[in-house]
């Protein structure tokens, strides 16, 4: 258990200090974008989830060293490797997507609609030539189904491709992603270390405290915002863990508010922004119809940026809660 532990400490320090460093960095190389919900739309750094994933890997090879030189105990590592290859791939796909800004500054548009979940297959591609997973799987309403070789070749893909892409679906808003991260990853670590699923425990606590110091940068007013590169790292994340701990019922109750997003925006056909505008202190969303769940607040432009994110959030946290249902 110390070993773990230790491994989130060092997740939550990495980030915490060179999260600074990278708002330095990227603001001298202009990967900025503007915060829509302020009076000034400031220029606003962009893609932290660079500094996430970083986090993430130092604490695992800490972790790996351990286990190996100390413990002399590797039985679990192959998962880990191909767990954290996964969401390194998906981490530099969405930073791939953060580097192109367009130039109005609204937001970035480095790929293509359809270019984003072709590409996030290949960050399946681990997790697949390992076999990941075990091929009996539970799901809401469904029951328990047995799946065989259709588990790797197609459902584990196919999880990926979902998960990578569905919480880029509910950002634009000041901590929103990382807020609502926090909550899931740490529901998912719980249930998957309550459950024995110890590998998928140790992915969701390391990646839970490098959110957390990210938070602190991230939360209203940001100082740094989280791009495609946190996104698609979180939604992986998800994915990640319900693969690999054998929780996909779980998974799947902690993605309905995304889901729930991507039926909304469907209906928009993906042309409205979650995101609205500043005005007299509040936030109003720039759509007379509900796009996003986000509108449900920001229509009647009562509610503060903060407010909106911590209904979001709480949001999050009814549905994350009934996995212990």
């Amino acid at each position: 258990m110390f070993v773990p532990l230790l491994s989130g400490v060092i997740s939550f320090l990495v980030v915490f200090f060179i999260t600074p460093w990278m708002i330095r960095y990227l603001r001298r190389i202009g990967l900025t974008v503007k915060d829509q919900h302020k009076p000034d739309k400031p220029l606003i750094p962009l893609s932290g989830g660079i500094a996430v994933a970083v986090g993430i890997f130092f604490s695992t090879m800490v972790y790996v060293f351990l286990r190996t030189f100390i413990y002399e105990d590797i039985g679990s590592l192959l998962l880990i490797f191909a767990s954290l290859t996964s969401l390194l791939l998906i981490t530099f796909i969405g930073f791939f997507d953060d580097l192109f800004i367009r130039a109005d500054r609204e937001t970035s548009s480095g790929l293509k609609q359809w270019q984003k979940p072709l590409l996030t297959l290949v960050a399946a591609v681990p997790l697949v030539v390992i076999n990941a997973g075990h091929t009996t799987i539970g799901l809401p309403l469904l029951g328990v189904i047995h799946l065989g070789w259709i588990y790797p070749l197609i459902v584990i893909p196919l999880i990926v491709l979902i998960g990578s892409n569905m919480v880029n679906l509910l950002e634009g808003y000041n901590g929103i992603a990382s807020g609502m991260g926090l909550v899931y990853l740490g529901m998912l670590g719980l249930f998957a270390y309550v459950n024995q699923s110890y590998v998928a425990a140790f992915i969701a606590l390391v990646t839970f405290s490098a959110l957390l110091a990210f938070y602190y940068y991230n939360k209203v007013p940001a100082r740094i915002l989280p791009g495609d590169s946190l996104t698609y790292l979180l939604g992986g994340t998800i994915a990640v863990i319900g693969i690999v701990g054998n929780i996909e019922r779980a998974m799947v109750i902690v993605s309905i508010p995304f889901a729930i997003e991507f039926f909304l925006k469907l209906r928009g056909k993906f042309r409205m922004q979650s995101y609205g505008h500043y005005e007299h202190g509040k936030v109003k969303t720039d759509h007379k119809r509900i796009y996003s769940l986000v509108h449900f607040f920001t229509n009647s432009g009562k509610f503060t940026e903060r407010q909106v994110v911590y209904f979001m959030i709480f949001i999050e946290l009814v549905f994350a809660s009934l996995i212990w249902i």
